[in-house]
């Protein structure tokens, strides 16, 4: 856990809420900056990489290449468009960078550039890859007797590739149990609803069957996530002999009513009504959310 770690009580929660709202806001306005962006998956999966980023995991701006950092691998790495603001507002990168998000000259693009985004760990894009790079980085840290934490976020769409299973071996029998893979499972995919092109349910059966720990949440409360992952870490931590799977239930486009759930949201562009439109519906999304941490934590 990091040094300032906290107790996740009402004033964690809420905190937690209002950065993701902010990263939901700065991910709609990157994608109008750029032109376009995959706004369904990078939404999808905002919950997740803010309360890792902002609650777990052990980083330092100022220092990108820190030996013992914990890893983070966007796996479905056309989410770029949530990743990048992520990111810059960490403080990896200043927030200008982002205004001219794709455009020609700009350091980050659709799909994130390790060599030219600091704090990006490795260059994704064709899926498939992500569950491998994370079992990299942690037998390359138990080479090197460092211990560190290694998230990765898959898609359920991209669980169709078969090297992510391959990993998935891999990761369980050299005993990995700093590889976390988080799974995106929002139903939808670039060509239509998951189950409808290529089913994976039940995949978290699927993970138990590969030898995985696993836990299956709600991919957009906060104090579930919290709770999967501080299992995760625990497992680890214990001297667990098994990587960790969280199914994570989301919706595509979570929290903008137009999007949510619409696979014809992979990809798109938003004009200046559809902005308007898709910032009202940002609003009364977070206090729906409030009002959930306030009523249960």
């Amino acid at each position: 856990m990091p040094a300032d770690y906290k107790p996740f009580d009402k004033a964690e929660w809420l905190r937690l809420e209002k950065k993701a709202d902010q990263l939901r806001r700065l991910t709609i306005q990157t994608s109008i900056w750029g032109g376009s962006g995959h706004l369904g998956g990078a939404l999808s999966c905002m919950d997740a990489m803010t309360i890792l980023y902002h609650r777990f995991m052990k980083l330092d701006p100022n220092d990108s290449q820190m030996p013992d950092r914990d890893r983070f691998v966007l796996s479905k790495g056309h989410a770029a468009v949530g990743y990048a603001p992520v990111l810059v507002d960490f403080g990896y990168m200043p927030e200008e960078e982002l205004h001219i998000f794709n455009l020609t000259g700009a350091k980050i693009g659709m799909h994130l550039d390790a060599n030219k985004v600091n704090g990006c760990d490795c260059s994704t894009g064709s899926l498939g890859h992500g569950i491998s790079l994370a079992v990299g980085f942690a037998l390359a840290g138990r080479v090197n007797g460092i211990d560190y934490m290694n998230y990765v976020i898959t898609g359920d769409g991209e669980m169709n590739e078969g090297s992510n299973w391959e990993a998935a071996m891999s990761a369980a029998q050299f005993k990995l149990s700093n590889v976390v893979v988080l799974v995106d499972n929002n139903k939808c995919m670039i060509d239509g609803r998951v189950n409808d092109e290529m089913k994976i349910e039940p995949v978290d059966e699927k993970f138990k069957a590969f030898g995985f720990e696993v836990a299956r949440v709600d991919g957009h409360n906060m104090k579930e996530l919290n709770d999967a992952i501080e299992a995760a870490i625990k497992n680890h931590q214990d001297g667990g002999d098994k990587p960790f799977a969280i199914v994570m239930d989301t919706f595509k486009g979570a929290g903008v009513d137009f999007m949510q759930d619409n696979y014809l949201w992979h990809y798109g562009s938003l004009d200046e009504e559809k902005a308007a439109q898709a910032n009202a519906s940002l609003d009364k999304y977070y206090e729906e959310r409030v009002a959930r941490a306030e009523k249960e934590a």
